[in-house]
Protein backbone atom coordinates (compact mmCIF):
# COMPACT_ATOMS: atom_id res chain seq x y z
CA UNK A 1 0.00 0.00 0.00
CA UNK A 2 1.71 3.13 -0.87
CA UNK A 3 1.36 6.55 1.19
CA UNK A 4 3.18 10.18 0.84
CA UNK A 5 6.23 10.68 2.70
CA UNK A 6 5.70 14.63 2.48
CA UNK A 7 9.41 14.67 0.30
CA UNK A 8 7.08 14.00 -3.09
CA UNK A 9 8.17 9.65 -2.69
CA UNK A 10 5.73 7.17 -2.28
CA UNK A 11 6.48 4.40 -0.06
CA UNK A 12 5.21 1.34 1.30
CA UNK A 13 3.32 1.23 4.94
CA UNK A 14 1.37 -0.50 7.52
CA UNK A 15 0.15 0.52 10.47
CA UNK A 16 -0.63 -1.68 13.85
CA UNK A 17 -3.65 -0.22 15.82
CA UNK A 18 -3.72 -2.19 19.14
CA UNK A 19 -7.38 -0.99 21.41
CA UNK A 20 -9.34 -3.75 23.27
CA UNK A 21 -12.99 -1.23 22.36
CA UNK A 22 -13.18 -2.48 18.51
CA UNK A 23 -15.38 0.16 18.55
CA UNK A 24 -13.22 2.81 19.17
CA UNK A 25 -10.17 1.04 17.08
CA UNK A 26 -12.54 1.08 14.26
CA UNK A 27 -13.50 5.05 14.71
CA UNK A 28 -9.37 5.62 15.29
CA UNK A 29 -8.64 4.09 12.05
CA UNK A 30 -11.08 5.07 9.97
CA UNK A 31 -10.41 8.53 11.17
CA UNK A 32 -6.54 8.31 10.98
CA UNK A 33 -7.33 6.84 6.97
CA UNK A 34 -9.28 9.61 5.67
CA UNK A 35 -6.39 12.38 7.13
CA UNK A 36 -3.54 10.77 4.70
CA UNK A 37 -2.80 10.90 1.13
CA UNK A 38 -2.81 7.43 0.62
CA UNK A 39 -4.83 5.10 3.21
CA UNK A 40 -1.88 3.09 5.15
CA UNK A 41 -2.80 -0.89 5.53
CA UNK A 42 -4.57 -1.41 8.97
CA UNK A 43 -4.16 -4.27 11.44
CA UNK A 44 -6.09 -4.25 14.97
CA UNK A 45 -5.15 -6.29 17.83
CA UNK A 46 -7.35 -6.79 20.79
CA UNK A 47 -4.86 -7.63 22.93
CA UNK A 48 -1.23 -7.27 23.93
CA UNK A 49 -1.00 -10.76 22.63
CA UNK A 50 -2.44 -10.80 19.52
CA UNK A 51 -0.07 -7.56 18.67
CA UNK A 52 2.78 -10.01 19.42
CA UNK A 53 1.48 -12.45 17.69
CA UNK A 54 0.89 -9.71 14.58
CA UNK A 55 4.30 -8.27 15.46
CA UNK A 56 6.40 -11.84 14.96
CA UNK A 57 4.85 -12.32 11.80
CA UNK A 58 4.40 -8.90 10.22
CA UNK A 59 6.62 -5.57 9.67
CA UNK A 60 5.10 -2.51 10.70
CA UNK A 61 5.93 1.34 10.29
CA UNK A 62 3.61 2.68 12.91
CA UNK A 63 1.86 1.52 15.85
CA UNK A 64 -0.81 3.09 17.82
CA UNK A 65 -0.98 0.84 21.37
CA UNK A 66 -3.75 1.50 23.81
CA UNK A 67 -1.50 1.31 26.85
CA UNK A 68 -4.58 -0.45 29.41
CA UNK A 69 -5.11 -2.90 26.17
CA UNK A 70 -1.36 -4.15 26.93
CA UNK A 71 -2.26 -5.52 30.73
CA UNK A 72 -2.80 -8.92 29.53
CA UNK A 73 1.16 -9.41 28.42
CA UNK A 74 2.61 -7.72 31.61
CA UNK A 75 1.53 -6.06 35.09
CA UNK A 76 3.01 -2.80 34.70
CA UNK A 77 2.38 -0.60 31.55
CA UNK A 78 5.72 0.45 31.31
CA UNK A 79 6.83 -3.36 30.58
CA UNK A 80 4.21 -3.91 28.53
CA UNK A 81 5.23 -1.24 26.64
CA UNK A 82 8.75 -2.13 26.75
CA UNK A 83 7.68 -5.50 25.15
CA UNK A 84 6.20 -3.77 22.06
CA UNK A 85 8.97 -1.46 21.50
CA UNK A 86 11.44 -4.49 21.15
CA UNK A 87 8.87 -6.20 18.70
CA UNK A 88 8.75 -2.99 16.68
CA UNK A 89 11.96 -3.08 14.80
CA UNK A 90 12.49 0.57 14.25
CA UNK A 91 8.68 1.50 13.63
CA UNK A 92 7.40 4.36 15.31
CA UNK A 93 5.70 3.66 18.34
CA UNK A 94 2.86 6.31 20.08
CA UNK A 95 1.05 5.29 22.92
CA UNK A 96 -2.18 6.05 23.62
CA UNK A 97 -4.46 6.49 26.58
CA UNK A 98 -7.99 7.73 27.72
CA UNK A 99 -6.60 10.12 30.28
CA UNK A 100 -3.66 12.75 30.28
CA UNK A 101 -1.41 11.26 33.03
CA UNK A 102 1.60 12.67 33.24
CA UNK A 103 3.71 9.53 35.14
CA UNK A 104 1.66 7.24 32.35
CA UNK A 105 3.49 9.38 29.68
CA UNK A 106 6.34 9.66 31.41
CA UNK A 107 6.75 5.53 31.39
CA UNK A 108 5.48 5.11 27.98
CA UNK A 109 8.15 7.41 26.74
CA UNK A 110 10.99 5.89 29.05
CA UNK A 111 10.03 2.29 27.51
CA UNK A 112 10.66 3.69 24.33
CA UNK A 113 7.35 4.87 22.97
CA UNK A 114 8.37 7.97 20.35
CA UNK A 115 4.73 9.86 21.78
CA UNK A 116 1.94 9.64 23.93
CA UNK A 117 -1.23 11.18 23.08
CA UNK A 118 -4.96 10.84 24.95
CA UNK A 119 -8.15 9.62 23.16
CA UNK A 120 -10.27 10.54 21.14
CA UNK A 121 -7.86 11.22 18.92
CA UNK A 122 -8.61 13.45 15.70
CA UNK A 123 -7.40 11.96 12.67
CA UNK A 124 -5.56 14.91 10.85
CA UNK A 125 -3.88 15.78 14.06
CA UNK A 126 -3.08 12.87 14.89
CA UNK A 127 -1.39 12.56 11.27
CA UNK A 128 0.24 15.63 11.26
CA UNK A 129 2.12 14.58 14.94
CA UNK A 130 2.98 11.28 12.84
CA UNK A 131 4.58 13.50 10.23
CA UNK A 132 6.44 15.10 12.41
CA UNK A 133 7.81 12.35 14.40
CA UNK A 134 9.23 10.57 10.99
CA UNK A 135 11.44 13.81 9.99
CA UNK A 136 12.49 13.99 14.24
CA UNK A 137 13.71 10.57 14.14
CA UNK A 138 14.44 10.05 10.88
CA UNK A 139 12.00 7.44 10.06
CA UNK A 140 11.48 6.90 6.08
CA UNK A 141 8.79 4.99 6.58
CA UNK A 142 5.85 8.37 7.44
CA UNK A 143 2.30 9.16 6.76
CA UNK A 144 1.86 12.96 5.48
CA UNK A 145 -1.07 14.64 5.90
CA UNK A 146 -3.32 15.55 3.19
CA UNK A 147 -3.35 19.43 3.47
CA UNK A 148 -5.25 19.29 0.40
CA UNK A 149 -8.04 18.16 2.42
CA UNK A 150 -7.18 20.17 5.22
CA UNK A 151 -6.95 23.99 3.73
CA UNK A 152 -7.96 25.47 6.77
CA UNK A 153 -5.50 24.23 8.49
CA UNK A 154 -2.96 24.56 5.96
CA UNK A 155 -3.63 28.33 5.14
CA UNK A 156 -5.00 30.41 7.55
CA UNK A 157 -5.19 34.37 7.92
CA UNK A 158 -1.69 34.70 5.58
CA UNK A 159 0.15 32.12 7.54
CA UNK A 160 0.86 28.68 5.95
CA UNK A 161 1.52 25.37 7.72
CA UNK A 162 -0.17 22.66 9.24
CA UNK A 163 1.94 21.27 11.45
CA UNK A 164 0.55 20.84 15.27
CA UNK A 165 2.88 24.02 16.28
CA UNK A 166 0.65 25.95 13.79
CA UNK A 167 -2.44 24.46 14.53
CA UNK A 168 -1.81 25.39 18.03
CA UNK A 169 -1.10 29.12 16.59
CA UNK A 170 -4.24 29.50 15.02
CA UNK A 171 -6.17 28.57 17.99
CA UNK A 172 -4.30 31.08 19.69
CA UNK A 173 -4.66 33.63 16.96
CA UNK A 174 -8.77 32.70 17.04
CA UNK A 175 -9.40 33.18 21.00
CA UNK A 176 -7.06 36.42 20.66
CA UNK A 177 -8.50 38.19 18.43
CA UNK A 178 -11.97 39.48 19.80
CA UNK A 179 -10.49 40.80 22.81
CA UNK A 180 -8.80 44.30 22.84
CA UNK A 181 -6.14 43.61 25.02
CA UNK A 182 -2.71 44.30 24.30
CA UNK A 183 -1.22 41.26 22.56
CA UNK A 184 2.92 40.54 22.74
CA UNK A 185 4.08 39.06 20.26
CA UNK A 186 7.80 37.43 19.91
CA UNK A 187 9.43 35.17 17.85
CA UNK A 188 12.57 34.91 15.76
CA UNK A 189 13.38 37.01 12.90
CA UNK A 190 11.56 36.00 9.61
CA UNK A 191 9.27 34.14 11.57
CA UNK A 192 6.08 35.94 10.63
CA UNK A 193 5.26 38.34 13.48
CA UNK A 194 3.54 41.19 10.79
CA UNK A 195 1.50 38.15 9.64
CA UNK A 196 0.29 37.37 13.03
CA UNK A 197 -0.53 41.26 13.94
CA UNK A 198 -2.62 41.32 10.53
CA UNK A 199 -3.92 38.23 11.32
CA UNK A 200 -5.45 39.69 14.66
CA UNK A 201 -6.85 42.55 13.56
CA UNK A 202 -8.46 40.75 10.28
CA UNK A 203 -9.94 38.21 12.89
CA UNK A 204 -11.10 40.71 15.00
CA UNK A 205 -13.66 42.82 15.29
CA UNK A 206 -11.64 45.63 14.40
CA UNK A 207 -10.84 44.77 10.96
CA UNK A 208 -13.34 47.30 9.22
CA UNK A 209 -10.72 49.50 10.93
CA UNK A 210 -7.26 50.73 10.34
CA UNK A 211 -4.48 48.48 10.86
CA UNK A 212 -1.50 51.13 11.08
CA UNK A 213 2.21 49.53 12.03
CA UNK A 214 5.22 51.16 13.16
CA UNK A 215 8.92 49.72 13.19
CA UNK A 216 10.39 50.98 16.20
CA UNK A 217 14.22 50.29 15.13
CA UNK A 218 13.72 52.03 11.43
CA UNK A 219 12.78 55.25 12.52
CA UNK A 220 15.01 58.09 14.23
CA UNK A 221 14.83 58.76 17.71
CA UNK A 222 14.18 62.00 17.02
CA UNK A 223 10.95 61.55 14.83
CA UNK A 224 9.57 58.74 16.71
CA UNK A 225 7.27 60.62 19.52
CA UNK A 226 6.05 62.93 16.26
CA UNK A 227 5.31 59.40 14.04
CA UNK A 228 3.63 57.91 17.22
CA UNK A 229 1.72 60.89 18.87
CA UNK A 230 1.26 63.43 16.51
CA UNK A 231 2.32 66.87 15.62
CA UNK A 232 0.73 70.40 15.81
CA UNK A 233 0.91 73.17 13.81
CA UNK A 234 4.31 75.12 14.44
CA UNK A 235 6.00 73.10 16.86
CA UNK A 236 9.47 72.92 15.17
CA UNK A 237 10.40 74.30 12.15
CA UNK A 238 9.01 72.77 9.15
CA UNK A 239 5.59 71.86 10.84
CA UNK A 240 3.57 74.05 8.85
CA UNK A 241 0.69 71.85 9.73
CA UNK A 242 -1.15 70.12 12.30
CA UNK A 243 -0.36 66.15 11.48
CA UNK A 244 -2.02 63.03 13.23
CA UNK A 245 0.56 60.17 14.45
CA UNK A 246 -0.04 56.95 14.33
CA UNK A 247 -1.80 56.39 17.53
CA UNK A 248 -4.80 58.73 15.98
CA UNK A 249 -4.24 57.21 12.77
CA UNK A 250 -5.36 53.88 14.31
CA UNK A 251 -8.22 54.92 16.39
CA UNK A 252 -10.75 52.41 16.16
CA UNK A 253 -8.20 49.85 14.66
CA UNK A 254 -5.12 48.52 15.04
CA UNK A 255 -1.77 49.77 16.37
CA UNK A 256 1.59 47.29 15.69
CA UNK A 257 4.52 48.21 17.32
CA UNK A 258 6.90 46.52 15.80
CA UNK A 259 10.60 46.05 17.59
CA UNK A 260 8.93 47.69 20.70
CA UNK A 261 12.09 47.36 22.63
CA UNK A 262 13.90 49.69 20.44
CA UNK A 263 12.02 52.19 21.58
CA UNK A 264 14.00 55.11 23.49
CA UNK A 265 13.35 54.63 27.35
CA UNK A 266 12.13 58.63 27.64
CA UNK A 267 9.21 57.66 24.99
CA UNK A 268 8.57 54.34 26.27
CA UNK A 269 7.43 56.27 29.71
CA UNK A 270 4.92 58.52 27.07
CA UNK A 271 3.57 55.08 24.95
CA UNK A 272 2.69 53.72 29.12
CA UNK A 273 0.84 57.24 29.90
CA UNK A 274 -0.94 56.04 26.59
CA UNK A 275 -1.50 52.69 27.82
CA UNK A 276 -2.84 53.73 31.39
CA UNK A 277 -5.35 56.92 30.11
CA UNK A 278 -6.23 56.09 26.51
CA UNK A 279 -5.29 60.05 25.89
CA UNK A 280 -2.38 61.60 24.07
CA UNK A 281 -1.04 64.96 23.11
CA UNK A 282 0.74 66.17 20.06
CA UNK A 283 4.23 66.83 20.16
CA UNK A 284 3.77 70.82 20.43
CA UNK A 285 0.09 70.67 21.98
CA UNK A 286 -0.83 70.80 25.47
CA UNK A 287 -5.07 69.46 24.60
CA UNK A 288 -5.80 65.90 25.50
CA UNK A 289 -6.79 63.36 22.62
CA UNK A 290 -8.98 60.60 23.65
CA UNK A 291 -8.12 57.60 21.46
CA UNK A 292 -9.36 53.93 21.16
CA UNK A 293 -7.13 51.51 19.91
CA UNK A 294 -5.88 48.09 20.37
CA UNK A 295 -1.78 47.77 20.77
CA UNK A 296 -0.31 45.09 19.41
CA UNK A 297 3.61 44.56 19.91
CA UNK A 298 6.47 42.41 18.82
CA UNK A 299 10.23 41.73 19.25
CA UNK A 300 12.56 38.69 18.22
CA UNK A 301 14.68 39.55 21.53
CA UNK A 302 14.32 38.58 25.12
CA UNK A 303 12.30 41.47 26.63
CA UNK A 304 13.69 39.97 30.42
CA UNK A 305 16.99 40.23 29.15
CA UNK A 306 15.94 44.19 27.94
CA UNK A 307 14.47 44.31 31.23
CA UNK A 308 18.55 43.59 33.01
CA UNK A 309 20.13 45.94 30.70
CA UNK A 310 17.84 48.97 31.59
CA UNK A 311 16.72 49.21 27.63
CA UNK A 312 13.32 47.91 28.02
CA UNK A 313 10.77 49.52 31.35
CA UNK A 314 9.56 47.00 33.59
CA UNK A 315 6.19 48.11 34.18
CA UNK A 316 5.67 48.69 30.30
CA UNK A 317 6.44 45.14 29.46
CA UNK A 318 4.42 43.90 32.10
CA UNK A 319 1.51 46.54 31.21
CA UNK A 320 1.98 44.86 27.04
CA UNK A 321 2.47 41.41 28.16
CA UNK A 322 -1.11 40.82 28.73
CA UNK A 323 -1.66 37.53 25.93
CA UNK A 324 1.02 36.74 24.95
CA UNK A 325 1.98 34.70 21.72
CA UNK A 326 5.33 32.88 20.77
CA UNK A 327 5.86 31.97 17.09
CA UNK A 328 7.84 28.51 16.44
CA UNK A 329 11.12 28.70 14.36
CA UNK A 330 11.04 27.06 11.26
CA UNK A 331 13.07 24.12 12.60
CA UNK A 332 10.89 23.21 15.02
CA UNK A 333 7.95 22.19 12.80
CA UNK A 334 9.70 20.25 9.94
CA UNK A 335 6.87 19.16 7.94
CA UNK A 336 5.41 22.54 7.22
CA UNK A 337 8.72 22.83 5.06
CA UNK A 338 7.89 21.15 1.93
CA UNK A 339 4.33 22.47 2.44
CA UNK A 340 5.97 26.69 2.51
CA UNK A 341 8.34 25.54 -0.40
CA UNK A 342 5.69 24.11 -2.62
CA UNK A 343 3.50 27.81 -1.56
CA UNK A 344 6.15 29.39 -2.56
CA UNK A 345 6.87 27.67 -5.71
CA UNK A 346 3.69 28.45 -7.22
CA UNK A 347 3.39 31.57 -6.16
CA UNK A 348 6.65 33.09 -7.87
CA UNK A 349 5.70 30.54 -10.82
CA UNK A 350 2.98 32.69 -11.48
CA UNK A 351 4.54 36.30 -11.04
CA UNK A 352 7.17 35.24 -13.35
CA UNK A 353 5.79 33.40 -15.91
CA UNK A 354 7.38 30.50 -15.45
CA UNK A 355 6.29 26.62 -15.63
CA UNK A 356 7.99 24.22 -12.56
CA UNK A 357 7.59 20.60 -11.51
CA UNK A 358 7.71 20.01 -7.92
CA UNK A 359 10.92 18.90 -5.60
CA UNK A 360 13.41 15.86 -6.37
CA UNK A 361 13.41 13.44 -3.47
CA UNK A 362 16.84 14.67 -2.17
CA UNK A 363 16.40 18.44 -3.03
CA UNK A 364 13.29 18.17 -0.92
CA UNK A 365 15.26 16.32 1.86
CA UNK A 366 17.87 18.50 2.33
CA UNK A 367 14.97 21.99 2.66
CA UNK A 368 13.60 19.48 4.99
CA UNK A 369 16.84 18.85 6.78
CA UNK A 370 18.38 22.60 6.84
CA UNK A 371 18.18 24.67 9.83
CA UNK A 372 17.17 27.75 8.63
CA UNK A 373 18.07 30.33 10.57
CA UNK A 374 16.20 32.89 9.07
CA UNK A 375 13.34 31.01 8.90
CA UNK A 376 10.44 31.29 6.70
CA UNK A 377 11.74 34.53 5.00
CA UNK A 378 14.87 32.50 3.78
CA UNK A 379 12.92 29.72 2.70
CA UNK A 380 10.71 32.12 0.79
CA UNK A 381 13.89 34.33 -0.50
CA UNK A 382 15.27 30.83 -1.26
CA UNK A 383 12.40 29.90 -3.75
CA UNK A 384 11.80 33.23 -5.28
CA UNK A 385 15.90 33.23 -6.32
CA UNK A 386 15.10 29.57 -8.02
CA UNK A 387 12.11 30.41 -9.74
CA UNK A 388 13.95 34.29 -10.92
CA UNK A 389 17.25 31.96 -11.49
CA UNK A 390 15.87 28.83 -13.94
CA UNK A 391 13.55 29.04 -16.40
CA UNK A 392 11.74 25.68 -15.22
CA UNK A 393 11.36 21.97 -14.76
CA UNK A 394 12.10 20.18 -11.65
CA UNK A 395 14.41 21.47 -8.91
CA UNK A 396 16.76 19.74 -8.04
CA UNK A 397 20.16 19.88 -5.66
CA UNK A 398 22.20 21.74 -8.29
CA UNK A 399 19.40 24.62 -8.06
CA UNK A 400 19.16 24.62 -4.43
CA UNK A 401 22.69 24.99 -4.46
CA UNK A 402 23.23 27.55 -7.04
CA UNK A 403 20.10 29.69 -4.93
CA UNK A 404 20.97 29.31 -1.62
CA UNK A 405 23.27 32.17 -1.20
CA UNK A 406 22.92 32.35 2.26
CA UNK A 407 25.14 29.15 3.13
CA UNK A 408 27.64 30.65 0.86
CA UNK A 409 28.34 33.60 2.00
CA UNK A 410 27.85 32.42 5.75
CA UNK A 411 29.44 29.11 5.33
CA UNK A 412 31.91 28.15 8.37
CA UNK A 413 35.62 28.91 7.93
CA UNK A 414 38.20 25.88 8.27
CA UNK A 415 40.56 27.66 10.66
CA UNK A 416 40.62 26.89 14.46
CA UNK A 417 38.89 28.80 16.92
CA UNK A 418 41.40 30.68 19.25
CA UNK A 419 40.83 30.40 22.91
CA UNK A 420 38.95 33.49 23.32
CA UNK A 421 36.56 32.77 20.28
CA UNK A 422 35.53 29.52 21.47
CA UNK A 423 34.73 31.00 25.48
CA UNK A 424 32.49 33.58 23.05
CA UNK A 425 31.00 30.52 21.35
CA UNK A 426 29.58 29.33 24.80
CA UNK A 427 25.72 30.35 25.66
CA UNK A 428 24.84 32.11 28.46
CA UNK A 429 23.49 29.95 31.33
CA UNK A 430 19.85 31.74 30.70
CA UNK A 431 19.40 30.87 26.79
CA UNK A 432 20.59 27.93 27.22
CA UNK A 433 17.94 26.93 29.69
CA UNK A 434 15.11 29.19 27.88
CA UNK A 435 16.52 26.70 24.86
CA UNK A 436 15.77 23.59 26.72
CA UNK A 437 12.91 24.43 28.13
CA UNK A 438 11.20 25.60 25.18
CA UNK A 439 12.44 22.91 22.73
CA UNK A 440 10.65 20.40 25.33
CA UNK A 441 7.76 22.18 24.84
CA UNK A 442 7.58 22.45 21.11
CA UNK A 443 7.98 18.43 20.97
CA UNK A 444 5.67 18.04 23.78
CA UNK A 445 2.87 19.89 21.15
CA UNK A 446 2.71 23.04 23.59
CA UNK A 447 1.82 20.37 26.58
CA UNK A 448 3.44 22.14 29.67
CA UNK A 449 2.80 18.97 31.63
CA UNK A 450 4.38 16.50 29.86
CA UNK A 451 7.57 18.56 29.04
CA UNK A 452 7.70 19.66 32.88
CA UNK A 453 7.62 15.42 33.70
CA UNK A 454 9.92 14.88 30.94
CA UNK A 455 12.56 18.03 32.06
CA UNK A 456 11.97 16.34 35.41
CA UNK A 457 11.00 19.51 37.05
CA UNK A 458 7.45 21.14 37.96
CA UNK A 459 4.94 22.69 35.37
CA UNK A 460 4.95 25.32 38.29
CA UNK A 461 8.42 25.92 37.48
CA UNK A 462 8.37 26.31 33.89
CA UNK A 463 4.94 28.83 34.41
CA UNK A 464 7.03 31.09 36.54
CA UNK A 465 10.56 31.34 33.96
CA UNK A 466 7.83 31.74 31.34
CA UNK A 467 6.28 34.34 32.78
CA UNK A 468 9.19 36.95 31.46
CA UNK A 469 10.40 34.41 28.66
CA UNK A 470 8.85 35.69 25.23
CA UNK A 471 11.73 34.95 23.25
CA UNK A 472 14.01 31.69 22.61
CA UNK A 473 17.19 33.49 21.24
CA UNK A 474 18.83 31.52 19.02
CA UNK A 475 21.82 29.52 20.05
CA UNK A 476 24.79 29.43 17.85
Amino acid sequence: MAMNTGLDGPLSGRLLLIDADAQTAAQTGESLSRAMLCAPLVEIARSGRDAIELLRAHRFDIILADMPSLADIAERDEESMSRIVRLAEGALVIAMASGASVSAAVGAMRSGAHDYVTKPIAGPALATRIGELAQRHGRPRSLGLDTARNENVADFAGFVGASSAMQFLYEQIGRVASSSAPVFITGESGTGKDVCAEALHSQGPRAAKRLVAINCAAIPRDLMESELFGVARGAFTGAHEDRKGAVELADGGTLFLDEVGEMDLSLQSKLLRFLQTGTISRVGEANMRKVDVRVICATNRNPLQMIAERKFREDLFYRLHVLPIHLPPLRQRPTDIMVLARHFLDRYAREEHKSFGSFTQESAQQLTAADWPGNVRQLQNLIRRIVVMFDGGEIDIGMLDAADIESQAFAPVTVAPSRSETRRAILPMWQQEQKIIEDAIAAFSGNISLAAAALEISPSTIYRKRQGWSELPKAG
